[in-house]
Formats: C-alpha cells, structure tokens, sequence
C-alpha cells in the first residue's frame, strides 16, 4: 500500500483479491473503495472527506492519469485498476455471494440479466434501488439490517462519487461481515444502459473524460472543471512532498 495525493492506494491487483477474500474470512467488516479524478479533487479540498476515503481498507486508482503523475514526480510505474476492471474480475471468480445497491430499478433489472451469464448464481443474489437521500439521511440501521439478514460477502455499491464513499463510511458500522466496494457508474456500464464505456483507443490514450463529456455534458464538463482547477494545487502539494521525503 502506498499514499499519492492523500490517498492510501492499492496498486498491486494480486494484493487488492488478497485483502477481500482476508476481509471475507473475518468476522467484521470494511470497505475499498474506488477513486478517481472526482475523488481526488475531494480528498483534496475536504479533510472530513479524506478521512473516509482512507477509513477502509485502501483505494484502488480508478484514474488514468495518476499512473502518469507519479511517473512525471517519482519516475516510478503504477497502474490503474477501475471499478469496471475490479468488478468484472470479482464477478468472472465466481467465488463469492453478493448484494448490489444503488442506481435505479431498470438498470438493476438489465445489470442482473447480463450477470446470470457470467454467473447463474446471481439469480438468488439482491439488486435493490436505494431511495433518494443524500449520504447523511439514509436509514442506515434497517440497511445494514438487510444485510445482515442475507449475509453476503460483497455489497457493492452504485451512487457516484462523492456519495458513495460516505454512504459506506456511514453504513460500514452497522454491517456485521464483509467488503463494501463503490463502483460509481459500472452499474450502467455493464447493464449497456444510460451510460456506455469509452471505446479502447480513447481509454488507452487518457481521452474517456471526453466521451463521458459527450454522453452526460453537464454533469462531466462542471466535474472536469473542479478536476483542473484544482490539480496545479494538487501536483504542486505532492512535489513538495517528494522533496521532503
């Protein structure tokens, strides 16, 4: 585990299955969770916030162009592991019982359909859509109550960031057994609804921001925005600490 940024990562994948199946054979519970450039700019700018991304067990680096920042700073190579990357593994292992919250009734629905094929299993796993609240208002004790009743090894969790990582923060105290994983959007990328992934040649050469532009204008241009007005402060901030160190 390393921290870049203010945030603690994980970058090592045979490390990151580790440390869930370590989590899943003990008798408490935690959370990773999964950061990109919107958590970033938030770890940045919020303490409280920081403290709840790095109140689980590690981040895994959703983000493209951190593995090029810590390349420029440090001469050193990392990569990245995204949520979609993370989940399609966990899914493929076949290994574990899950329960999925978040995002809306539809793409539970189409998400399930194109899970049973990976898995057939899935058919007696959960989908549930979370009411709308923000993070601090959800009834946190009857969801951790259901949880609880069906006992699965990951709840994987759907709200987008920053939401997600303090819904896990707040939920994580009433969650007997388990991991809690926020995937963010891959709820909608592998359901093929709402939301489709950057082809590969965009995703390889750090372009998926654009098409994300392109398919959800506002929300991604005012994101984008915050990301680059604050990274000068960010990178500035990391270089310093190189020096010190």
């Amino acid at each position: 585990m390393e921290e870049f940024f203010r945030v603690r990562y994980e970058f090592d994948k045979k490390k990151v299955d580790e440390a869930i199946d370590n989590q899943v054979k003990s008798a408490s519970s935690s959370y990773i969770c999964v950061s990109d450039g919107v958590v970033l700019d938030k770890v940045n700018k919020d303490d409280e916030y920081r403290r709840m991304i790095n109140g689980g067990l590690f981040s895994v680096c959703d983000s493209s162009y951190v593995p090029l920042y810590l390349k420029w700073l440090y001469g050193i190579r990392r990569e990245q592991y995204t949520g979609h990357q993370l989940f399609l593994h966990i899914m493929e292992k076949k290994k574990y019982r899950m329960i999925f919250l978040g995002s809306s009734h539809r793409v539970l629905k189409l998400l399930k359909e194109r899970l049973l094929s990976i898995d057939p299993r899935v058919a007696d796993m959960q989908f549930v859509e979370l009411p709308y609240a923000e993070a601090e208002d959800f009834d946190y004790s009857s969801i951790g109550d259901m949880i609880n009743r069906d006992c699965p090894d990951i709840i994987w969790v759907s709200l987008g960031a920053p939401k997600q990582e303090k819904f896990m923060h707040y939920l994580v105290p009433h969650v007997k057994h388990g991991v809690l994983i926020s995937v963010g959007a891959v709820f909608k990328f592998v359901s093929g609804v709402e939301a489709r992934r950057a082809p590969q040649w965009m995703v390889r050469n750090h372009l998926e921001f654009i098409h994300r532009i392109f398919v959800e204008p506002r929300k991604q241009l005012r994101r984008s925005a915050s990301i680059i007005g604050s990274l000068p402060r960010i990178l500035l901030r990391e270089y310093k600490r190189k020096n010190k160190s």
